[in-house]
């Protein structure tokens, strides 16, 4: 599978429940809307990843940061090409197990699992809570898992990292691909307990990873309850795991 699609296939995963077009926010101010890589459906505007970085400063450490913004994306970036380059031996358990252990530190999936639930976090029980925290977690590792499964010469080039609203910071990479493409993938990080850690993914420096979750989660919440997101959400595991789309 090509890079660009691979990049697509985990956002796309991340919404994909059912296919919609939302508005988003670029790494710093609104976007418009986009075009998902599968169905063209008529959303309302989403303003989550504005809202993230506005949320993003909760919490803000008094201790000193342990890596910069941009070696814990390159950890990220590193942690890809050994499980793209291995994927065939590894198969999907041992990309899944070699990916435990970076997805977790990389990334802060408590603050992007409530976020990405908005104001149904508020309302939602202690048990579902902590569903959601596990649930998402696991579904974070296996989406990468699940869709980084070969390699075909791609490489990773980080462009610069700017500071951004509310002690935000932005790291802008791009994605290089054997046929020539370039894909921009710009990384929002925020500090949590003196650690950088990503909050969000932009494709082509506009498509929040987060913004999307947050339409297609809400929604599933809206209309089904809590119950059923957590429910999509491990089908969705055993659906990478079993090697489907």
């Amino acid at each position: 599978m090509p890079a660009t699609l691979r990049l697509l296939c985990v956002i796309a995963a991340s919404f994909a429940f059912f296919a919609l077009v939302v508005g988003t926010a670029s790494a710093d101010t609104k976007g418009p809307s986009i075009e998902t890589a599968t169905e063209i459906t008529d959303a309302p505007s989403v303003d989550a990843a504005t809202e993230v970085a506005d949320d993003a400063s909760t919490d803000a450490p008094t201790e000193a940061v342990e890596a910069a913004p941009e070696a814990v994306v390159d950890s990220l970036h590193t942690a890809l090409l050994g499980v793209m380059m291995d994927a065939e031996n590894l198969g999907y358990s041992g990309r899944f197990e070699a990916l435990e252990g970076v997805v977790p530190e990389v990334f802060d999936t408590p603050f992007m699992a409530e976020k990405s639930v908005g104001r149904y976090w508020r309302s939602a029980s202690e048990q579902e809570r902590e569903q959601l925290l596990t649930t998402f977690a696991e579904f974070m590792v296996a989406n990468y898992a699940g869709n980084f499964d070969g390699f075909s010469g791609e490489s990773f080039e980080e462009v610069e990292t700017v500071d951004s609203t509310h002690g935000t910071r932005i790291v802008r990479t791009r994605l290089h691909e054997s046929d020539g493409d370039i894909v921009q993938l710009d990384y929002r990080l925020r500090e949590v307990d003196g650690r950088w850690r990503i909050i969000d993914i932009y494709l082509n420096g506009t498509v929040s990873e987060l913004a999307l979750r947050r339409s297609e989660y809400s929604t599933l919440i809206q209309n089904e309850g809590f119950d059923a997101l957590i429910e999509a959400l491990r089908e969705k595991i055993a659906d990478l795991a079993d090697g489907k789309d």
